[in-house]
């Protein structure tokens, strides 16, 4: 397999350079067969995610993965040649007045390999697809061995629509991904959690391979005293249960007013039963992907149980989980949390909600501050500068403010982490740009500038005028 991918690779980047420049036409056309492929095989790609997860209705694959994908492809699709335009800047003073120009070019980087989890195995391969073939590039896929039905489907499909030097789809486990992630990419962007993401650095490292690093962590949900406690609770229990928490961008945990806490769990539980007052047997709820992190998960509660948390689970047609023989569980909102809980320390990707209070909201921000930066952070409140407080003395890669996750659907805004949510970022014109060169071009003018300046050898008036005009105070 690794001599294989190589092999591709080799393949893949003779077959760039020949063609370059890459047509806006053949980027089109690639766009277009992305497009058709989703559309063609959406029924598809949703029964092998829900035979995949255990049970995910087929609406919601079509909602957050090939919805998002074919709206990404569009949206590149109208905009991609203006983006490719090149951008015009100053020369530095006073060359500009004596001819010179200077430019920025974009230019498509080559092959990129992309590395796709397995909470959103179609969309977290397919969006960021829509930069890749806008910018004019080729692409080399590693899906997730934990969506095995999905990987397969990939593998199959995307031959019937690309040629292999254009997009070729690897499958396997871990030691594939490792092989694939040591290879000499012109870009790679992996999609993932925190921890594997340093062995992708890692990797790339050694073949200096620019990486986008599109991670995870615990993002802060702050309730404002000013929020509107019914539409929260509405907004984060959607944000929270949709895909049974299994996003990276999820709600980790809330940070609610002291005074507060009970109105603001009640409103969670409201929306919650409101949007799925069965679970089991309910086809709109998610499963957890597999045992493993089911299991991860009961961990973590009975981990908060021992330590002193109180656990409310929201069961409200009180069904029996535990002989379900199946992978589903009920969103668990946890009370009374500590830093030593594991839901307080690991990102949790699950149906489970910690709750902190603060009396202050400089409270709630030094914590938000003490702790590694989010992926996203939301905050609930009409109180204008209060939300100017949070946006003004937190970092996190996105915002949403009075709801969760919805900025990760804008297609004009960037998406991406900071520090250990991730590096880079893509989505619209900002993808475009990750995934091209901004080549600096110069042309100098006809008038001899070094001489001018001083540039020349041997050094003397010109260079000792220029040296004292430029290191002024």
């Amino acid at each position: 397999m690794t001599a294989n991918m190589q092999t591709v690779l080799e393949k893949q980047r003779a077959a760039f350079t020949a063609a370059m420049p890459e047509s806006m036409s053949v980027r089109r056309d690639r766009i277009d067969r992305a497009i058709a492929m989703l559309i063609d095989h959406a029924e598809d790609f949703a029964k092998a995610v829900s035979a995949d997860f255990g049970h995910r209705s087929r609406e919601q694959t079509l909602l957050t993965d090939i919805m998002p994908s074919v709206s990404a492809m569009k949206h590149a699709k109208k905009h991609f040649e203006s983006w490719a335009k090149g951008e015009k800047r100053k020369p530095t003073f006073p060359l500009g007045l004596l001819g010179a120009k200077a430019e920025v070019v974009y230019q498509p980087k080559g092959v990129v390999g992309v590395v796709a989890p397995w909470n959103f195995p179609v969309g977290m391969v397919m969006v960021p697809m829509a930069g890749i073939l806008a910018a004019g590039n080729r692409a080399m896929i590693k899906p997730s061995e934990f969506t095995e039905r999905v990987s397969a489907l990939f593998e199959e499909l995307v031959p019937k629509y690309f040629a292999q030097e254009e997009m070729a789809v690897f499958t396997g486990g871990a030691e594939v991904g490792m092989a694939f992630s040591k290879l000499a990419f012109d870009h790679m962007i992996f999609t993932g959690a925190t921890g594997v993401g340093k062995h992708i650095m890692r990797a790339a490292a050694d073949n200096l391979v620019p990486v986008t690093l599109e991670l995870g962590g615990k993002s802060p949900t702050i309730i404002g005293r000013s929020a509107d406690t019914k539409k929260a609770g509405e907004r984060i229990a959607l944000g929270k249960m949709m895909n049974a928490g299994q996003i990276c961008l999820a709600p980790d945990y809330l940070l609610v007013p002291d005074d507060q806490e009970h109105d603001v769990i009640a409103a969670v539980k409201a929306g919650a039963i409101a949007q799925y007052p069965t679970l089991l047997h309910n086809d709109d709820y998610t499963s957890v992907v597999n045992g493993r992190n089911y299991q991860r998960l009961q961990g973590y509660l009975d981990d908060a149980r021992e330590k002193g948390a109180e656990l409310i689970e929201i069961n409200p047609a009180d069904e029996d989980f535990v002989g379900s023989n199946g992978n589903k569980m009920p969103l668990t909102i946890v009370r009374n949390v500590t830093d030593d809980m594991k839901v307080m320390q690991e990102e949790i990707f699950g149906p489970i909600l910690p709750v902190m209070t603060y009396s202050s909201m400089d409270e709630a921000i030094d914590y938000v501050n003490a702790h590694d930066r989010p992926l996203g952070l939301y905050y609930f409140g009409s109180d204008k500068a209060e939300e100017q407080r949070v946006l003004s003395r937190t970092v996190s890669g996105g915002v949403t403010i009075n709801d969760v996750v919805f900025h990760n659907a804008m297609e004009d805004l960037p998406f991406g982490g900071v520090g250990p949510s991730g590096m880079g970022n893509y989505h619209g014109a900002d993808g475009f740009k990750t995934f091209s060169h901004m080549r600096a071009v110069y042309r100098q003018t006809g008038v001899d500038v070094a001489g001018i300046g001083g540039f020349k050898a041997p050094y003397g008036k010109a260079t000792l005028k220029t040296l004292a005009k430029e290191l002024k105070k």
